[in-house]
Formats: C-alpha cells, structure tokens, sequence
C-alpha cells in the first residue's frame, strides 16, 4: 500500500464517519438540527469520524516505506 492510498482511504474514512450525522437528524431531529442543535450536531459528526478514522487505522496501519518492506521480502 502507497502513502497516497493510505491517505485516500484515511480522509475516506473520516468524511464517511462525519457523514452519519446525518442519520442521528432523521432519529432525533429536534435535538440535533442545524439551528438549536448545531453544537451537539458538530460533536456527534467529530466523534463519529474519529471512530472511523480509529477502525481505519486498525484495519490498515501507517504503511511503511517500500524500500524497507523490500529488504524485509529478503
């Protein structure tokens, strides 16, 4: 894996988690909204795209660098 996929698949991972605000305003609209609820909206989208971001990086750790995995193969 190249840094330039990791990195793809780590902003991946956070849009997709800050993405499932969405869910939490169509089961409880009347507490996370953009106009009164904007704040716990934000939290839950930043916590959210944390835990992807944390499953993310268990499923596919900081590569290393190809010249070292090579010598590794060896």
């Amino acid at each position: 894996m190249t840094w330039q996929t990791w990195v793809r698949g780590l902003v991946g991972a956070i849009v997709g988690g800050a993405a499932n605000a969405i869910t939490i305003m169509i089961v409880d609209p009347q507490n996370f909204n953009f106009q009164s609820g904007g704040s716990k909206l934000l939290t839950f989208a930043g916590v959210s795209a944390l835990i992807s971001a944390a499953l993310f990086l268990k499923q596919s750790p900081i590569p290393c660098d190809e010249a070292k995995s090579e010598e590794a193969k060896k």
